[in-house]
């Protein structure tokens, strides 16, 4: 698969993403890193504020990292698509076809996932301690109310979705 460097992004930067990231070790079998999350931003969020969007990513990438999920960024993405409602996120399974119509929110999410991707863990580490959303491993738009919320530490409200973290 081709995989095209978003062009906010410099060469070096783009590079380390494919090169130094734990989760982008398994991403050749299930697709590339970037598009997947990508996708995520855009389908999930693409109508929130870049922090809503950057959120939406980080609950992809602390899923990767949590050990209870898949790995890979598109295995997180993609997890129980072929079983209909019991998909992780929404756009994965709503028998929509996945088609990216707004471009310039495409390349926003592109630069978005790019970017998160990118970021190594002690700047993972620094966002945590500003902001206890990016701790987060779920979200729900505020317009449901799903069972399992009630299970988790809801961390923060950004937009139109809300935020939790396990334990």
């Amino acid at each position: 698969m081709a995989v095209r460097r978003p062009a906010a992004l410099s060469a070096c930067a783009f590079l380390l993403i494919f090169s130094t990231q734990s989760f982008a070790k398994d991403e050749q079998a299930d697709g590339d890193a970037v598009t997947c999350l990508a996708q995520a931003i855009y389908f999930e969020a693409r109508g929130e504020s870049e922090k809503g969007q950057r959120a939406v990513g980080r609950v992809i990438l602390n899923r990767a990292a949590s050990g209870v999920y898949p790995e890979s960024v598109c295995g997180v993405v993609y997890q129980g698509s072929h079983r209909g409602p019991a998909c992780q996120f929404s756009f994965a399974c709503d028998g929509i076809p996945d088609v990216t119509r707004e471009k310039a929110a495409w390349k926003k999410a592109e630069e978005i996932a790019a970017s998160l991707i990118a970021c190594d863990p002690p700047c993972h580490k620094s966002l945590e301690r500003e902001d206890a959303v990016w701790t987060s491993t779920h979200y729900h738009a505020d317009f449901v109310s799903p069972r399992w919320a009630k299970k988790l530490k809801q961390t923060g409200t950004i937009g139109s979705h809300i935020f939790y973290a396990s334990g």
